[in-house]
Order: structure tokens, then sequence, then C-alpha cells
């Protein structure tokens, strides 16, 4: 199946997952994979959540952000990948300069 995110248009989440500004995103997929492509402008944020019955992929294509996982945070930067396993905690912020884009697989593990 061929996901064409050019033609989706973006949704705007306010305050997605607790964080702060809006998160904007493009969503594919069904209830066994959610196949994302987000932007996070310049001070916006995914609060922290909890993957369970679920993990993460994250693979930045613009700009640079925080991500705060496990008690730890990275920099991410384009072309970097970031995994959240089941069971984990993360949240991502844009705090550099640019909107902060990024695409995310979220696959949803059957009992």
């Amino acid at each position: 199946m061929k996901i064409d995110f050019a033609n989706i248009d973006f949704k705007k989440e306010p305050a997605f997952k607790g964080g702060d500004g809006v998160f904007s995103v493009k969503t594919a997929g069904d209830k066994a994979c959610k196949i994302m492509y987000g932007r996070l402008e310049k001070g916006c944020s995914i609060g922290m959540h909890r993957h369970e019955g679920s993990c993460e992929a994250i693979y930045v294509t613009r700009g640079e952000g925080r991500m705060s996982y496990e008690g730890e945070e990275q920099i991410l930067r384009a072309g970097d990948c970031h995994y959240c396993g089941e069971g984990k905690a993360h949240s991502f912020r844009n705090d550099g300069d640019e909107p902060l884009e990024f695409f995310a697989v979220v696959p949803a593990f059957s009992e």
C-alpha cells in the first residue's frame, strides 16, 4: 500500500500527550499500525507518554530536537532514529530554530 503524505492534510493536535503548543500530524495506517509524519514548530513538544501494548520508531527528517527517554535526554537531528520499546516512556521537544519534522511508526502488539 502506498501512503502519499503529500496528499494528506496536517491535523493540529494542541497539547498532544500533555505537551506544549501544537503537534501537526499526518496519519495513515490502521489499528494494527499507525504511520505518521509529524511537525513540531519551535518551542512545541509531545508530552511524556508510555507505550503500553505498542512501541515506536521515529526518524527525524528535518530540524533538531530533544528526546527525553527513560530519564535520559538525547539530541536528535535530521538523519537520526529513535526507538521507544514497549513499556518505555518518552517525550520530544523542538528547542531548535526551525521546524522539527519526523516520520514515526507505532505498531500495536496483539495479545
